[in-house]
This record gives C-alpha cells, structure tokens and sequence, in this order.
C-alpha cells in the first residue's frame, strides 16, 4: 500500500506552488549555471561545473519527492472532525504529571510538522498519543527516557 500523506488544503497548495516554481524558474537557472560552467573549460577540473551537476541533482530529487507526495496525498477536511476529540488540524493543551499546563501544540500531517514551533505531527511518538484523546484523558506518550504521563486540558479548532 502506498503511503498518505495528510495535510491541509492550504499545504498541499503550497507544496503544489514550489513544484511549478522547482519545473519552470528554477529548472531554467540551473540549466543557465551548467552552460556557463561548460564555458569554463575543461569539464574534469572544473569545479563549477561539478556544482551546477550537483545542484541539479537537488533539483530532480526534489522534484520527484513533491511530485510522490502530491501523488498520494490526502486532504484533511478539519470543517466535518469532532470537537471534541483531538484530530489533525485541532489545537491541544496539556499538563504534565506535575500538572503544569504547557503551551498549546498544533496536530498536523507529516509534511506540515514543526516541533520547534509547537506545530507537531501526528505520526511523531507525541501526535500519536494525543490523537483520539478528549478533554480530561491522560495520555501515555513513549519516549527514549522512558513513558511520560499527559492530561489532555483543552481542545480547540
């Protein structure tokens, strides 16, 4: 089975966007830096030439990865999921097991995850937890120091 990708309608737009931008544009400039870099001479000492190639290859890679994600994506519709149960696309407030409420985390599909921001997926050890959970249910999350206890304070859309 092929994997999904989750994800909101406005990402998967974005994701759709560099797609054009990575074909057109910038497709266009790498090509531009390898013939210059040909211009340059001899192709076995010339190191921008060695790093257009390169670029270019960045470029195909990730071409081809949008391209598998957009390909299998799925479209998380947040208007028809329950307000009262943690899903992709709500807002959760937890307490540790001391009680101290933490700031609130976003739950996302992969492609959307920023941990630094709390903007977490729901395939990390922590999304997975959190996710079918209500208000007032603690939550065990598996962590490599060992299970850290969770309540679930607050859900929001």
């Amino acid at each position: 089975m092929e994997k999904e990708y989750k994800m909101s309608a406005a990402k998967a737009e974005e994701l759709q966007q560099e797609l054009n931008y990575l074909k057109t544009t910038r497709s266009d400039e790498v090509a531009e830096q390898i013939k210059v870099a040909r211009g340059f001479g001899d192709l076995s000492e010339n190191s921008e030439y060695d790093e257009a190639k390169n670029e270019q290859g960045k470029l195909y890679s990730r071409i081809a990865e949008l391209e598998e994600i957009l390909q299998h994506v799925v479209i998380v519709d947040e208007s028809n999921a329950p307000t009262n149960v943690v899903t992709i696309g709500c807002r959760v407030v937890v307490a540790d097991a001391a009680g101290k409420a933490l700031p609130p985390y976003r739950i996302v599909g992969s492609q959307e995850s920023d941990p630094m921001h709390g903007i977490i997926s729901e395939e990390s050890p922590f999304g997975k937890a959190l996710l079918g959970a209500k208000e007032g249910d603690s939550v065990t999350v598996e962590a490599p120091r060992g299970s850290i206890v969770y309540t679930v304070l607050k859900i929001e859309r």
